[in-house]
């Protein structure tokens, strides 16, 4: 009941209205993946593993050595590091183009499903 409510309000919108008209395919998805999106992916991981380990080793060392320095000001360090790994990793692999594709086409299917049928029968079918 309720999603039929926000399917029917969000049908009214232009944006939305806009994405309907012109459906998204995922087509591009079926493609083999380029190295620059295999490299862009490989970074993001990378950031994850690169980011809390090396915080706690860091953690680990300043007690060990009771130098609290060394995590205090490691540990933001290696975590900035880590996320401008992961940006480069996100623009390298288009992240927002593809997060963009997958949005319009998940609003798109969550509107056609619970939208009532009048609301949406002037728009064409994908």
């Amino acid at each position: 009941m309720i999603l039929r409510k926000i399917a029917d309000y969000l049908s009214q919108k232009k944006l939305i209205v806009k994405i309907m008209q012109n459906p998204e395919d995922l087509s591009e998805f079926k493609q083999r993946p380029t190295p620059r999106l295999v490299t862009g992916l490989f970074l993001m991981a990378f950031s994850y593993l690169l980011a809390w380990p090396a915080v706690a080793a860091l953690s680990a060392i300043a007690v060990w050595y009771r130098q609290p320095l060394i995590a205090i000001i490691g540990g933001p360090v290696t975590y900035g590091l880590s996320y401008v790994v992961f940006i480069i990793g996100a623009w390298l692999a288009r992240a927002p183009y593809y997060m963009g594709k997958l949005t319009r086409y998940g609003v798109q299917r969550f509107v056609r499903k619970y939208c009532s049928k009048n609301k949406i029968s002037n728009v064409k079918e994908s």
